[in-house]
């Protein structure tokens, strides 16, 4: 049997997460798989100090709007394929994904959209959840076993963040965005880290600007779902709440094959 260790973290943009520690903290823990949300940097900007870390080889997106989303993987052996986007020209111009078949699993790296900005932005998010959702079963049906990995922009449950009652009409915890969720879990996805911690208080982003970090007042809203066919590989899932760098923090997960 083999372990696979896998991180996941939304760095609010990797030039500047390099400046605050993201390529020592990989060097130290050391995952075999990592996926990277919110990168923030174009394809010319791509400097070997950034996309070549020791013992890595690193795969990237970027949005056609530059300084804007963008995700990243970064893995000790090279998947048997990697692709871009979920198959639709309107959501994948922003770069928010990252697929790679390993065979044994199907890894998605993804950073969904954010909501808060307008209505049409949130039917835009909306729209990619669906848009996942129909890409995602798609490969199921296939055969392939899926681990998602990525900043979903949404706190599913109450216990999620810290103050649900006053946040029931922002997105990122809007009936819409948590029926959402509900549905996706109903089609077999399983939230890792619930499965191993029922605990509240456990947050991966906070907001900046109120010091919401130093309280404890924050949101969960970076995950990693396998589908249900993989839950007996599940060994372990956790947050690493006191790594630093970003807004959010990473997740982690660990499995059994």
């Amino acid at each position: 049997m083999s372990t696979l260790t896998f991180a996941s973290w939304n760095v609010n943009g990797v030039r500047a997460v390099a400046k605050k520690g993201f390529y020592e903290w990989l060097d130290k823990h050391k995952p075999d798989i990592v996926g990277i949300q919110e990168t923030k940097i174009s394809a010319d900007q791509l400097v070997p100090d950034i996309s070549a870390p020791r013992g890595y080889v690193s795969y990237w997106s970027h949005a056609e709007k530059r300084g804007y989303s963008g995700v990243a993987l970064f893995v000790r052996e090279k998947p048997l394929s990697i692709s871009e986007g979920i198959g639709s020209p309107k959501f994948d111009k922003e770069g928010r994904t990252l697929v790679a078949d390993y065979g044994d699993f199907v890894l998605l790296n993804i950073y969904y959209p954010n909501g808060k900005a307008s209505e049409d932005r949130l039917s835009f998010k909306l729209g990619f959840y669906d848009a996942f959702l129909t890409y995602a079963q798609k490969l199921r049906k296939q055969g392939k076993k899926l681990i998602i990995c990525g900043d979903f922009n949404t706190a599913h449950k109450e216990i999620d963040l810290d103050s649900p009652k006053r946040n029931v009409n922002i997105s990122g915890f809007l009936p819409s965005e948590r029926a959402w969720m509900d549905k996706f879990v109903s089609k077999g996805y399983i939230d890792t880290f619930r499965e191993v911690d029922a605990n509240p208080k456990n947050y991966t982003w906070w907001h900046v600007m109120t010091g919401a970090r130093a309280r404890n007042v924050g949101w969960r809203i970076d995950y990693f779902f396998v589908g249900d066919e993989l839950k007996h590989n599940l060994n372990h899932a956790g947050i690493q709440h006191d790594i630093l760098g970003s807004d959010h923090c990473p997740v982690t997960l660990t499995l059994n094959f």
